[in-house]
């Protein structure tokens, strides 16, 4: 009974109240993209990403720590996306939709008009400067996705 509340809140609920698309993982888009999935998966440098963060903590306010999460996992603070490890364990790296949207309607429709198409300057919502400087990263555009 309780998976069944976890689930219901986790991701009908959510449903109910939003209408707009939800996280789905990039495990879904491996399904149709295997290519692009096999590259992300080996040359992101997100394999540990949300581990990183984790050791950070201890020193972080919390309003802190969560702007972490927004670009360490994929949709914190979003419809359907990532909340927890326990409760959204696929969505704990940041995966193929923090740059292409939330993929719910694109899984749907198969359609690329319901899925972003990423520029330069969508990169720089977690790319900024600074941070590129800091811990020598570059957009995966640059790194091999596609």
């Amino acid at each position: 009974m309780r998976n069944f509340i976890v689930s219901f809140i986790i991701f009908i609920l959510p449903a109910l109240v939003w209408a707009g698309p939800v996280y789905v993982g990039s495990k879904v888009c491996q399904e149709c993209h295997e290519f692009e999935y096999k590259n992300f998966m080996r040359y992101a440098k997100k394999a540990r990403s949300y581990e990183r963060i984790l050791r950070l903590k201890k020193g972080l306010k919390r309003d802190e720590f969560q702007k972490c999460l927004q670009c360490h996992t994929t949709g914190y603070g979003k419809p359907g996306g990532f909340v927890s490890v326990e409760e959204t364990p696929d969505l704990r790296y940041p995966g193929c939709e923090v740059c292409h949207g939330p993929g719910s309607k694109h899984i749907k429709s198969q359609s690329s008009k319901d899925i972003k198409n990423p520029t330069l300057k969508d990169c720089a919502a977690c790319h900024i400067h600074e941070r590129i400087e800091a811990f020598e990263y570059r957009p995966m555009l640059y790194g091999g996705a596609h």
